[in-house]
């Protein structure tokens, strides 16, 4: 996923410590060896307040959770794991001073997120310069692991401590142009973004593999997410005869959208992709009933996998929901926790820099939340299944999954 505008609030939330005896740094070379026990500090970056706070809440609490387990199971003999959360507001300016911030903190062994792909682009070189992990459980943009060139075939890996846990645009619009011409039967799509990194992404690929199916685009329009007055672009649509329209964005502004769409009088569907997929869509949208989502991963709640971790942040009072990003979070998390293990055990049980927990993220792989846990050369996630929804009943129903081969 995911973007935005200026501002500098940065929020630090500082969770899950537990008494330490002593707190050592990459410098030192203090470690569990001579008996003493270190902090290892994972950071979080997500949007915490806005609009797209329940998604950014959802990423932070399921990281702790992660943090918490892992201290619990002592699963680095020697090592308290620490988080340390950051907001971004969305924004790419505000990401990129908490990234240096991150860097900053030589206790800072791994940084988990952002939520928007826009926000990963002011963060990616400052972490890679830094040599300093980076996972992402929900940036879709395909460009962020196999650089500008990919859609010619020419990919190459642009930041080697970028990660992440979520598949690519390319992936998901793929299976969002199968599901609706194939399955839905929709030929007909009228095709709006909101010209953001994610949301551009997402519809290109979308109509791409839409158009190369047969289906006819109608006509496009980009939006200002920003704005919630959305009847000209509604208008368009009930006169072009669409059958369906696709959406490239995020909830607050698709939720608002789709609405007015059909109080124009086009009672058709409007598709997105996982930044569509919240229950705050539905809040959002008073005739949200039959329209669709993609998201990354098979459903949460119907993997055996996942019912440790259901249980868990239910037993942990979290007030909100892990929303769509959760279990994806808490493996990314892990991740990171398993490549300090790899590194740290490696280095005779000693704190390790960051240099050797990046080398140790080649050997990751683990039974995780979302099934099995690895990547590739480019730093994806090597689980590339799908999940088609539908609001039905004023919940999103899951319909299809598939995992999905790369081109």
């Amino acid at each position: 996923m995911r973007n935005r505008s200026l501002l500098i609030l940065t929020s630090v939330l500082t969770t899950g410590a537990l008494t330490l005896t002593a707190c050592g740094s990459r410098d030192d070379g203090k470690g569990g060896g001579d008996g003493e026990n270190v902090t290892v500090v994972i950071g979080v970056d997500a949007p915490l307040t806005g609009d797209l706070s329940a998604l950014g809440l959802g990423i932070k609490n399921s990281a702790d959770l992660a943090v918490k387990n892992a201290n619990k199971e002592k699963v680095v003999d020697g090592v308290t794991f620490k988080l340390v959360a950051k907001d971004d507001q969305a924004q790419p300016s505000v990401g990129q001073a908490n990234a240096q911030s991150f860097i900053n903190d030589k206790e800072v062994l791994g940084v988990v997120g952002p939520l928007n792909s826009s926000v990963s682009q002011s963060m990616q070189k400052p972490f890679n310069d830094a040599n300093l992990v980076q996972i992402s459980p929900a940036n879709t943009g395909t460009e962020l692991t196999q650089g500008d060139n990919w859609k010619t075939g020419d990919k190459k890996r642009p930041f080697k401590t970028y990660f992440r846990t979520a598949t690519t645009d390319a992936i998901q619009g793929a299976f969002a142009a199968n599901y609706l011409y194939n399955t839905a039967k929709i030929k007909d799509v009228y095709l709006i973004d909101d010209q953001k990194t994610y949301g551009a992404g997402l519809a290109a690929s979308f109509k791409e593999t839409f158009e190369g199916l047969g289906g006819k685009i109608v006509d496009t329009d980009h939006v200002n997410p920003e704005e919630r007055d959305f009847n000209a672009v509604a208008t368009k649509v009930k006169k072009s005869g669409a059958k369906a329209v696709y959406y490239g964005g995020e909830y607050p502004a698709a939720g608002p959208l789709s609405q007015q769409i059909k109080d124009a009088g086009a009672n058709i569907p409007l598709m997105g992709g996982d930044g569509i997929f919240s229950a705050d869509f539905i809040k959002l949208n008073k005739k949200a009933e039959g329209d669709l989502a993609t998201s990354v991963g098979a459903p949460t709640e119907k993997l055996d996998s996942a019912k440790k971790f259901i249980a868990d942040y239910k037993a942990a009072g979290y007030k909100e929901a892990y929303e769509a990003y959760g279990g994806g979070t808490y493996d990314a998390t892990w991740s990171i926790i398993q490549a300090v293990k790899i590194a740290y055990e490696k280095n005779d049980n000693k704190l390790p820099s960051r240099e050797q927990v990046l080398e140790a993220m080649a050997e990751v792989k683990f039974s995780g939340v979302t099934g099995e846990v690895s990547f590739d050369e480019f730093g994806d996630t090597t689980n590339t299944m799908m999940t088609a929804y539908q609001v039905e009943g004023g919940a999103w129903k899951d319909k299809h999954s598939e995992a999905v081969k790369p081109e």
